[in-house]
């Protein structure tokens, strides 16, 4: 049973989500501000999924997702917003979200977009679980039981939406569109946005290039996609 925690300062929102998660055989955490956010996902250890509201009282949601991020790359989160612009996302996704869905939304998108997403965290954790394979060594190692790497010998924490794409983009060589990233990532009915792609490897790149404005592992393929280049 997967374990969701509810961050949400609006009750009857917080309810009308833990009610339909409890239908769908979640096993259901709640809070109502950033601060107890934080030592519940530190307290408990085997949380899959955080939703997290934007606006919070306190600190808000994407201060709650960097400090998450400081101390828990595994663990899943979705965004819950109410604002459209897509700065606001870029923004979520840039603390280190795996995904948002904007408010107002359906029990079912919701379902579906939390289905969607530990669905990638097991593909991930799988795929973590294989013997360690070596890209251009020495300059990139990626480690069994784990979602981290090496780079030159020092580790590097990577989410599991991150670690994914690197796999996909190592293993590929050739140029693979932003499409199939999104595909192959976030699954063919995801209904986000495709900007979803061009965030993480933004993220991806500065934890793993020097100079994330030129980089030399992740190349951008205009009006394409992106390719791995670490081997050339």
């Amino acid at each position: 049973m997967s374990k969701i925690l509810i961050v949400e300062d609006e009750k009857s929102i917080r309810r009308f989500i833990h009610i339909n998660l409890k239908r769908h055989g979640f096993h259901v955490l709640e809070t109502d501000n950033g601060e107890v956010a934080l030592e519940i996902v530190n307290r408990e250890k085997d949380i899959d999924v955080v939703l997290l509201d934007v606006m919070l009282p306190g600190i808000n949601g994407f201060e709650v997702c960097d400090k998450i991020r400081e101390f828990n790359e595994h663990i899943g989160i979705i965004m819950l917003t109410a604002k459209v612009q897509e700065a606001d996302h870029i923004t979520g996704l840039l603390s280190g979200a795996d995904d948002y869905i904007n408010k107002p939304f359906s029990p079912k998108a919701l379902i579906a977009r939390i289905q969607s997403l530990l669905r990638r965290l097991n593909v991930s954790f799988r795929e973590m679980n294989t013997e360690v394979q070596n890209v251009n060594p020495p300059l990139i190692e990626m480690l069994p039981k784990t979602n981290k790497i090496k780079k030159n010998g020092d580790f590097v924490d990577l989410t599991q939406t991150e670690f994914q794409l690197l796999k996909i983009l190592m293993e590929n060589k050739e140029p693979i569109s932003r499409n199939d990233l999104l595909d192959k990532i976030w699954g063919l009915d995801y209904v986000g946005d495709a900007k979803i792609v061009d965030v993480n490897i933004r993220r991806l790149r500065k934890k793993i290039e020097d100079d994330p404005s030129k980089p030399i592992f992740v190349k951008t393929i205009w009006g394409y996609g992106y390719q791995w280049t670490g081997d050339e």
